[in-house]
């Protein structure tokens, strides 16, 4: 009888470092997987679908499988029969556990699009289970772990902006994300509560800096260099300036 592999060979060869810990592979079949290394082991997440690969009752995930049910029951007329049972609830909160990790590690290396997808896609199964399963306990479960998530999935968002230069749209994502959390109904969990303090305070935190390090207008730039002349003494410098400083806002002012 054949024995088990040893895998501390496997594992010699990328120690174990919190700081480089995910990498994403390329498979001998050419699919790109994740690995994570941890302390006593590497797990392999697949990009697309489900983290795990696998496809329960045949659709890509839980959620999809339940969602296709309630629109059967549409069809049907019956959507308002419709309800997730409490083992319903327990496989579609054992499922969002796997996108959260994956989507924790996408965000570690800065795979933006990815960690939007993913934080969307359990914000959607944070909705569908609060609106239709049949205990209340179930509906609210998750509701503690809201803000977080979207914390997660705006800074996400804004990074992408970001990484085009359009410090505009990322100001606003971040500035939408922040007025949602702020208008989420309490939840008597102090999860919950420290999720949304340390949520919000993060998102004001990177707003501020957006704001001090977006690109400086024509006229700021001018105005800045005239504040710089003038305390030089440079004054055929600062009257020049004033000038130009004088013409822009008179073309701003007719266009």
């Amino acid at each position: 009888m054949p024995s088990d592999p040893d895998l501390k060979a496997l594992l010699e060869s990328w120690p174990y470092d919190p700081e480089d810990c995910v990498r994403l592979v390329t498979l001998a079949d050419g699919r790109d997987v994740m690995h994570v290394r941890l302390p006593l082991g590497i797990e392999q997440y697949e990009l697309d679908g489900r983290p795990d690969g696998l496809r329960p009752h045949h659709a890509e995930s839980f959620l999809d499988h339940h969602v296709a049910q309630l629109d059967k029951a549409r069809a049907a007329g019956q959507d308002s029969a419709f309800r997730l049972n409490p083992d319903d609830c327990i496989e579609l909160f054992n499922e969002g556990v796997l996108y959260y990790y994956r989507y924790l590690h996408l965000f570690q290396i800065k795979d933006w699009p990815r960690t939007v997808r993913d934080t969307t896609r359990n914000l959607r199964l944070f909705d569908f289970i609060h609106r239709h399963a049949a205990r209340d306990e179930d509906k609210n479960y998750l509701e503690q772990w809201r803000p977080y998530v979207l914390r997660i999935s705006a800074i996400a968002a804004a990074m992408i902006q970001l990484d085009d230069n359009n410090h505009p749209n990322a100001l606003a994502i971040i500035q939408t994300a922040t007025r949602t959390i702020e208008s989420l109904p309490d939840v008597d969990e102090e999860s919950y509560k420290y999720e949304r303090h340390r949520s919000l305070d993060a998102l004001h935190e990177l707003a501020d800096e957006i704001e001090k390090n977006k690109p400086l207008t024509e006229l700021q730039k001018l105005e800045r260099q005239l504040l710089d002349a003038v305390t030089n003494e440079r004054y055929e410098r600062a009257a020049q300036l004033r000038d130009r400083i004088r013409h822009l806002r008179d073309s701003e002012k007719s266009a």
